[in-house]
Protein backbone atom coordinates (compact mmCIF):
# COMPACT_ATOMS: atom_id res chain seq x y z
CA UNK A 1 0.00 0.00 0.00
CA UNK A 2 2.89 2.36 0.86
CA UNK A 3 4.83 1.62 -2.06
CA UNK A 4 1.12 2.61 -4.25
CA UNK A 5 1.55 5.65 -2.60
CA UNK A 6 4.81 6.61 -3.25
CA UNK A 7 4.58 5.68 -7.13
CA UNK A 8 1.31 7.63 -7.15
CA UNK A 9 3.16 10.62 -5.59
CA UNK A 10 6.46 10.35 -7.67
CA UNK A 11 4.38 10.03 -11.06
CA UNK A 12 2.49 13.00 -10.02
CA UNK A 13 5.82 14.98 -9.73
CA UNK A 14 6.97 13.91 -13.42
CA UNK A 15 3.92 14.65 -14.90
CA UNK A 16 3.80 18.55 -13.12
CA UNK A 17 7.77 18.69 -14.77
CA UNK A 18 5.70 17.14 -18.22
CA UNK A 19 8.05 13.86 -18.26
CA UNK A 20 5.42 12.17 -19.09
CA UNK A 21 6.98 8.48 -20.25
CA UNK A 22 8.63 8.74 -17.31
CA UNK A 23 5.59 9.28 -15.02
CA UNK A 24 4.35 6.22 -16.59
CA UNK A 25 6.89 4.23 -15.98
CA UNK A 26 6.40 4.99 -12.37
CA UNK A 27 3.22 4.05 -12.25
CA UNK A 28 3.46 0.82 -14.57
CA UNK A 29 5.64 -0.42 -11.64
CA UNK A 30 2.02 -0.56 -9.61
CA UNK A 31 1.28 -4.18 -9.15
CA UNK A 32 -2.00 -4.46 -10.59
CA UNK A 33 -2.32 -8.00 -10.21
CA UNK A 34 -1.88 -7.73 -6.52
CA UNK A 35 -4.82 -8.96 -4.03
CA UNK A 36 -4.84 -5.76 -2.46
CA UNK A 37 -8.29 -4.69 -1.45
CA UNK A 38 -7.87 -1.10 -2.84
CA UNK A 39 -6.73 -2.70 -6.40
CA UNK A 40 -10.62 -3.22 -7.51
CA UNK A 41 -11.19 -3.41 -11.65
CA UNK A 42 -11.83 0.03 -11.58
CA UNK A 43 -9.05 0.90 -10.02
CA UNK A 44 -7.04 -1.10 -12.46
CA UNK A 45 -8.54 0.02 -15.75
CA UNK A 46 -8.07 3.87 -14.27
CA UNK A 47 -4.30 3.02 -13.74
CA UNK A 48 -3.95 1.16 -17.39
CA UNK A 49 -5.92 4.00 -19.02
CA UNK A 50 -3.99 6.73 -17.52
CA UNK A 51 -0.48 5.52 -18.30
CA UNK A 52 -1.79 4.65 -21.75
CA UNK A 53 -2.71 8.19 -21.45
CA UNK A 54 0.84 9.15 -20.02
CA UNK A 55 3.08 7.68 -23.19
CA UNK A 56 0.41 9.26 -25.94
CA UNK A 57 1.69 12.35 -24.35
CA UNK A 58 4.96 11.39 -25.84
CA UNK A 59 3.66 9.57 -28.69
CA UNK A 60 4.70 6.22 -27.49
CA UNK A 61 1.92 4.13 -28.92
CA UNK A 62 3.76 1.07 -28.64
CA UNK A 63 3.68 0.88 -24.66
CA UNK A 64 0.12 3.08 -24.48
CA UNK A 65 -0.85 -0.28 -26.90
CA UNK A 66 -0.11 -2.53 -24.23
CA UNK A 67 -1.59 -0.93 -21.39
CA UNK A 68 -5.03 -0.32 -23.62
CA UNK A 69 -4.88 -3.96 -24.43
CA UNK A 70 -4.66 -4.85 -20.39
CA UNK A 71 -7.30 -2.18 -20.21
CA UNK A 72 -9.73 -3.90 -22.89
CA UNK A 73 -10.16 -6.77 -20.48
CA UNK A 74 -11.70 -4.60 -18.19
CA UNK A 75 -13.65 -2.16 -20.05
CA UNK A 76 -16.89 -4.36 -20.91
CA UNK A 77 -17.55 -4.80 -17.86
CA UNK A 78 -16.86 -1.07 -16.33
CA UNK A 79 -19.82 1.11 -15.47
CA UNK A 80 -17.54 3.91 -14.93
CA UNK A 81 -18.72 6.39 -17.97
CA UNK A 82 -15.44 8.47 -17.81
CA UNK A 83 -12.95 5.95 -17.88
CA UNK A 84 -14.48 4.67 -20.39
CA UNK A 85 -14.62 7.24 -22.61
CA UNK A 86 -10.96 8.24 -21.84
CA UNK A 87 -9.85 4.83 -22.76
CA UNK A 88 -11.75 5.11 -26.52
CA UNK A 89 -9.97 8.26 -27.06
CA UNK A 90 -6.95 6.60 -25.90
CA UNK A 91 -7.86 3.44 -28.49
CA UNK A 92 -8.56 5.72 -30.88
CA UNK A 93 -4.93 7.84 -31.00
CA UNK A 94 -3.07 4.17 -30.57
CA UNK A 95 -4.50 3.50 -33.83
CA UNK A 96 -4.28 6.88 -35.22
CA UNK A 97 -0.40 7.20 -34.43
CA UNK A 98 0.09 3.64 -35.69
CA UNK A 99 -1.38 4.81 -39.18
CA UNK A 100 -4.08 2.63 -38.71
CA UNK A 101 -6.60 5.42 -40.44
CA UNK A 102 -9.40 3.95 -41.54
CA UNK A 103 -9.91 2.36 -37.88
CA UNK A 104 -8.93 5.37 -36.16
CA UNK A 105 -11.36 7.35 -38.06
CA UNK A 106 -14.63 5.12 -37.26
CA UNK A 107 -13.55 5.51 -33.76
CA UNK A 108 -13.42 9.46 -33.65
CA UNK A 109 -16.34 9.54 -35.40
CA UNK A 110 -17.75 7.34 -32.56
CA UNK A 111 -16.66 9.41 -30.13
CA UNK A 112 -17.68 12.96 -31.72
CA UNK A 113 -21.06 11.71 -31.79
CA UNK A 114 -21.50 11.46 -28.11
CA UNK A 115 -25.10 13.22 -26.93
CA UNK A 116 -24.19 13.77 -23.33
CA UNK A 117 -22.38 16.84 -22.08
CA UNK A 118 -22.02 15.72 -18.36
CA UNK A 119 -20.30 12.43 -18.18
CA UNK A 120 -19.64 11.97 -14.39
CA UNK A 121 -17.47 14.74 -13.26
CA UNK A 122 -16.41 15.34 -16.77
CA UNK A 123 -18.02 17.96 -18.97
CA UNK A 124 -17.53 17.05 -22.61
CA UNK A 125 -17.97 20.54 -24.75
CA UNK A 126 -18.53 21.08 -28.19
CA UNK A 127 -14.88 21.77 -29.23
CA UNK A 128 -13.92 18.57 -28.08
CA UNK A 129 -16.30 16.49 -30.00
CA UNK A 130 -15.75 19.14 -33.20
CA UNK A 131 -11.43 18.08 -32.46
CA UNK A 132 -12.88 14.22 -32.79
CA UNK A 133 -15.22 14.91 -35.69
CA UNK A 134 -12.15 16.52 -37.64
CA UNK A 135 -10.23 13.81 -36.80
CA UNK A 136 -12.31 11.56 -38.26
CA UNK A 137 -11.91 13.33 -41.17
CA UNK A 138 -8.36 13.72 -41.54
CA UNK A 139 -7.78 9.94 -40.70
CA UNK A 140 -10.13 9.24 -43.39
CA UNK A 141 -8.45 11.79 -46.41
CA UNK A 142 -5.38 9.77 -45.01
CA UNK A 143 -6.55 6.05 -45.33
CA UNK A 144 -6.05 3.73 -48.40
CA UNK A 145 -7.86 4.48 -50.97
CA UNK A 146 -10.71 2.17 -52.09
CA UNK A 147 -14.29 1.02 -51.41
CA UNK A 148 -14.19 1.18 -47.82
CA UNK A 149 -12.86 4.70 -47.54
CA UNK A 150 -15.30 5.79 -49.96
CA UNK A 151 -18.22 4.77 -47.51
CA UNK A 152 -16.95 6.14 -44.35
CA UNK A 153 -16.31 9.58 -46.71
CA UNK A 154 -20.02 9.22 -47.78
CA UNK A 155 -20.86 9.03 -44.17
CA UNK A 156 -18.74 12.30 -43.16
CA UNK A 157 -20.15 14.33 -46.24
CA UNK A 158 -23.50 13.63 -45.12
CA UNK A 159 -23.11 14.85 -41.70
CA UNK A 160 -23.78 18.05 -41.10
CA UNK A 161 -21.29 18.94 -38.74
CA UNK A 162 -18.76 18.30 -41.04
CA UNK A 163 -19.65 21.56 -43.04
CA UNK A 164 -18.38 23.68 -40.40
CA UNK A 165 -14.89 22.19 -40.23
CA UNK A 166 -11.54 23.98 -41.51
CA UNK A 167 -11.25 20.98 -43.61
CA UNK A 168 -14.31 20.44 -45.04
CA UNK A 169 -13.29 21.66 -48.60
CA UNK A 170 -10.98 19.34 -49.06
CA UNK A 171 -13.29 16.35 -47.69
CA UNK A 172 -15.97 17.67 -50.30
CA UNK A 173 -13.17 17.57 -53.01
CA UNK A 174 -12.01 13.84 -51.93
CA UNK A 175 -15.51 12.42 -51.92
CA UNK A 176 -16.52 13.90 -55.20
CA UNK A 177 -13.10 12.08 -56.55
CA UNK A 178 -11.80 15.25 -57.57
CA UNK A 179 -8.06 15.36 -58.64
CA UNK A 180 -6.29 17.40 -55.81
CA UNK A 181 -3.82 19.47 -56.85
CA UNK A 182 -0.69 20.81 -54.63
CA UNK A 183 -1.81 23.94 -52.75
CA UNK A 184 -5.13 22.04 -51.81
CA UNK A 185 -2.35 19.42 -50.62
CA UNK A 186 -0.31 21.73 -48.83
CA UNK A 187 -2.92 23.36 -47.30
CA UNK A 188 -4.07 20.17 -45.51
CA UNK A 189 -0.45 18.94 -44.77
CA UNK A 190 -0.60 22.43 -42.05
CA UNK A 191 -2.96 20.68 -40.28
CA UNK A 192 -1.73 17.69 -40.04
CA UNK A 193 0.50 15.73 -36.42
CA UNK A 194 3.93 14.83 -36.83
CA UNK A 195 2.69 11.05 -37.04
CA UNK A 196 0.82 11.72 -40.57
CA UNK A 197 3.90 13.22 -42.12
CA UNK A 198 6.14 10.58 -41.59
CA UNK A 199 8.66 9.69 -44.43
CA UNK A 200 7.65 6.04 -45.01
CA UNK A 201 10.46 2.96 -46.50
CA UNK A 202 9.89 3.81 -50.49
CA UNK A 203 10.66 7.52 -49.67
CA UNK A 204 6.99 8.54 -49.99
CA UNK A 205 5.40 10.58 -46.63
CA UNK A 206 2.37 9.18 -45.59
CA UNK A 207 0.53 12.14 -46.73
CA UNK A 208 2.08 12.25 -50.54
CA UNK A 209 1.09 8.40 -50.15
CA UNK A 210 -2.66 9.20 -49.10
CA UNK A 211 -2.92 12.11 -52.31
CA UNK A 212 -1.51 9.76 -54.77
CA UNK A 213 -3.88 6.97 -54.34
CA UNK A 214 -6.82 9.53 -54.41
CA UNK A 215 -5.67 11.10 -57.46
CA UNK A 216 -4.74 7.72 -58.97
CA UNK A 217 -8.15 6.49 -58.21
CA UNK A 218 -10.11 9.80 -59.42
CA UNK A 219 -8.17 9.79 -62.41
CA UNK A 220 -9.65 5.92 -62.81
CA UNK A 221 -13.68 8.02 -62.92
CA UNK A 222 -12.24 10.19 -65.97
CA UNK A 223 -9.72 8.02 -68.14
CA UNK A 224 -10.72 4.74 -69.84
CA UNK A 225 -7.17 4.34 -70.50
CA UNK A 226 -3.46 6.86 -69.42
CA UNK A 227 0.36 5.46 -70.37
CA UNK A 228 2.32 5.29 -67.60
CA UNK A 229 4.20 8.79 -68.80
CA UNK A 230 0.95 10.87 -68.84
CA UNK A 231 -0.20 8.84 -65.17
CA UNK A 232 3.51 10.04 -63.86
CA UNK A 233 2.80 13.62 -64.95
CA UNK A 234 -0.96 13.48 -63.42
CA UNK A 235 0.18 12.52 -59.92
CA UNK A 236 3.67 14.53 -60.26
CA UNK A 237 5.96 11.14 -59.75
CA UNK A 238 8.09 8.59 -61.60
CA UNK A 239 6.21 6.69 -64.10
CA UNK A 240 7.51 3.61 -62.71
CA UNK A 241 6.04 4.68 -59.21
CA UNK A 242 2.76 5.06 -60.60
CA UNK A 243 2.75 2.09 -62.77
CA UNK A 244 3.74 0.46 -59.03
CA UNK A 245 0.87 2.55 -57.09
CA UNK A 246 -1.47 1.56 -59.36
CA UNK A 247 -0.52 -2.08 -59.81
CA UNK A 248 -1.10 -2.46 -55.72
CA UNK A 249 -4.20 -0.59 -55.89
CA UNK A 250 -6.17 -3.33 -58.68
CA UNK A 251 -4.04 -6.46 -56.47
CA UNK A 252 -5.78 -5.38 -53.25
CA UNK A 253 -8.97 -4.85 -54.98
CA UNK A 254 -9.10 -1.23 -54.50
CA UNK A 255 -9.03 0.03 -57.93
CA UNK A 256 -10.60 -1.59 -61.12
CA UNK A 257 -8.23 -2.25 -64.05
CA UNK A 258 -5.52 -3.57 -66.01
CA UNK A 259 -2.22 -3.22 -66.83
CA UNK A 260 -0.59 -3.39 -69.97
CA UNK A 261 3.02 -3.65 -70.00
CA UNK A 262 3.95 -3.98 -73.85
CA UNK A 263 2.03 -1.01 -74.43
CA UNK A 264 3.02 1.02 -70.85
CA UNK A 265 -1.15 1.52 -70.73
CA UNK A 266 -3.29 1.08 -67.68
CA UNK A 267 -6.86 0.30 -68.47
CA UNK A 268 -9.07 1.31 -66.06
CA UNK A 269 -12.96 -0.27 -65.85
CA UNK A 270 -15.85 0.86 -66.13
CA UNK A 271 -18.68 -0.34 -63.15
CA UNK A 272 -21.61 1.49 -65.40
CA UNK A 273 -22.24 -1.11 -66.78
CA UNK A 274 -22.82 -3.83 -63.62
CA UNK A 275 -25.12 -1.48 -62.36
CA UNK A 276 -27.13 -1.25 -65.72
CA UNK A 277 -27.14 -5.05 -65.99
CA UNK A 278 -28.22 -4.93 -62.04
CA UNK A 279 -30.97 -2.77 -62.74
CA UNK A 280 -32.23 -4.37 -65.72
CA UNK A 281 -32.26 -7.40 -63.48
CA UNK A 282 -34.18 -5.77 -60.88
CA UNK A 283 -36.74 -3.84 -63.71
CA UNK A 284 -37.17 -8.03 -64.60
CA UNK A 285 -38.38 -8.99 -61.24
CA UNK A 286 -40.22 -6.00 -60.81
CA UNK A 287 -42.37 -7.45 -64.21
CA UNK A 288 -42.68 -10.96 -63.56
CA UNK A 289 -43.77 -10.05 -59.68
CA UNK A 290 -46.57 -7.55 -61.11
CA UNK A 291 -47.33 -10.38 -64.11
CA UNK A 292 -48.31 -12.86 -60.47
CA UNK A 293 -50.34 -10.79 -58.87
CA UNK A 294 -52.18 -9.49 -62.07
CA UNK A 295 -53.23 -13.30 -62.83
CA UNK A 296 -54.13 -13.55 -58.99
CA UNK A 297 -56.18 -10.59 -59.26
CA UNK A 298 -57.95 -12.15 -62.87
CA UNK A 299 -58.41 -15.25 -60.71
CA UNK A 300 -60.36 -12.90 -57.55
CA UNK A 301 -57.44 -14.39 -55.48
CA UNK A 302 -57.05 -11.91 -52.52
CA UNK A 303 -53.73 -10.43 -52.47
CA UNK A 304 -51.60 -10.06 -48.85
CA UNK A 305 -50.32 -6.49 -48.81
Amino acid sequence: MQVLIIREKLAELYESEQQWSKAAQMLSGIDLDSGMRVIDDTFRLSKCVQIARLYLEDDDAVNAEAFINKASFLVSNSQHEVLNLQYKVCYARILDLKRKFLEAALRYYDISQIEKRQIGDEEIDEEALEQALAAAVTCTILAAAGPQRSRVLATLYKDERCSKLKIYPILQKVYLERILRKPEIDAFAEELKPHQKALLPDNFTVLDRAMIEHNLLSASKLYTNISFDELGTLLGIAPQKAEKIASRMICEDRMRGSIDQVEAVIHFEDDTEELQQWDQQIFGLCQALKEILDGMARKGLSIPV
